[in-house]
């Protein structure tokens, strides 16, 4: 059998200086027996998506090497985004792909909190299949308040870090690193800029839907004194409004398992709620790679004539229907998972 293939999506709280972005590429490109899919950086986001795959033990070399490039040459006290982050290097997944399982990846998880934390003494959180406790399986959770809100936060007894010191490091903030299944960032655009109006379509289709309000704005809560919500559309879902730049909204999303909830079934939804609100869908993007069964569902869905496409065919229905040529050229031999690891 051959050694299993491991992917590795590090988050970078850099995205406009290109010899930092580069630095830490080259720490990647460093590692025999890793491959470097694709790098995906957003100004206005200042952030930046690496993906690489490798055999299980290069790839933990690599993202503990990329993770203290970053950590080295990113200083947070001078960050500002429009993405959610708590730290330099803000998450670190790894992902079981081909002749590997998510057991080993919560054990590559867990060593690379240790390396980290230990030897660049910041604070690591495990998430997802890694997590130590059910409030630190989803990452919002983990990075809510931010890095701006850390510097309490960390000192609370159920925020103690898994991993690394428990202290708020200005620089650096916090990192945190699980282990997941292959999951699809795909952001729609309005045509708004009114960031408000993709966050109520985010809303009404992400699973964990929105607080229930009286009629003075107060949130209700239930008898455990927790805020009541009523749930989305959709399972395993996130969803958030942000913007795309100064002129266009977008609904952010992560899917957690596009078996569920698939691309498709996301944009026409958004479709619907955008034209409730007289707007129109825009565009669709992709941060990142994506495996092509993902690409093969939702061109089924698009295709005139399924049972009798090829792949090929059914991979451009889903990058038309999908809108992921709108922004750009979709170079399906690079953002394919599969077809870019060849």
């Amino acid at each position: 059998m051959n050694e299993g293939l491991v992917e590795c999506v590090p988050n970078f709280s850099e995205g406009k200086n290109i010899e930092t972005i580069e630095e830490i590429c080259n720490s990647i490109n460093h590692v025999k027996g890793v491959t470097l899919l694709d790098v995906d950086s957003s100004e206005d986001f200042n952030r930046t998506v690496i993906t690489f795959v490798g055999s299980p033990k290069s790839v933990l070399e690599a993202a503990i090497n990329c993770a203290k490039k970053g950590i080295e040459l990113i200083d947070m006290t001078k960050h500002s985004g429009e993405h959610a982050r708590m730290g330099a290097v803000d998450v670190v997944p790894f992902i079981p792909i081909n002749n590997s399982t998510m057991n080993e990846c919560v054990s590559l998880a867990e060593e690379f909190a240790k390396k980290i934390g230990n030897e660049m003494q910041i604070p690591v959180y495990l998430y997802a299949k890694a997590a130590k406790s059910p409030e630190r399986i989803l990452l919002p959770n983990i990075r809510k308040g931010e890095y701006e809100g850390l510097n309490q936060k960390i000192m609370e007894n159920e925020w103690i870090p898994d991993e690394g010191p428990q202290k708020f490091v200005p620089k650096s903030g916090a990192t945190a690193t699980g282990a997941r299944s292959v999951l699809i960032a795909y952001n729609v655009n309005l045509n708004t800029n009114d960031k408000s109006e993709a966050n109520k379509i985010a809303g009404l289709i992400r699973t964990s839907g929105v607080l229930i309000k009286d009629d003075q704005g107060n949130k209700i809560l239930d008898e455990f004194g927790k805020p009541k919500r009523k749930k989305g559309k959709f399972p395993e879902l996130q969803a958030a409004g942000w913007m795309y730049d100064k002129k266009t909204a977008q609904v952010s999303m992560n899917l957690l398992d596009y078996n569920k909830t698939g691309m498709h079934t996301i944009i026409e939804e958004i479709k619907k709620e955008a034209a409730k609100q007289n707007l129109e869908v825009t565009a669709g993007e992709l941060v990142g790679l994506i495996p092509l069964n993902a690409l093969i569902d939702s061109g089924k869905f698009y295709h005139n004539n399924p049972d009798s496409a090829s792949i090929e065919e059914l991979v451009d229905s889903a990058v038309d229907g999908l809108m992921l040529n709108k922004l750009d050229l979709f170079d399906k031999n690079k953002r394919i998972i599969e077809w870019a690891a060849k």
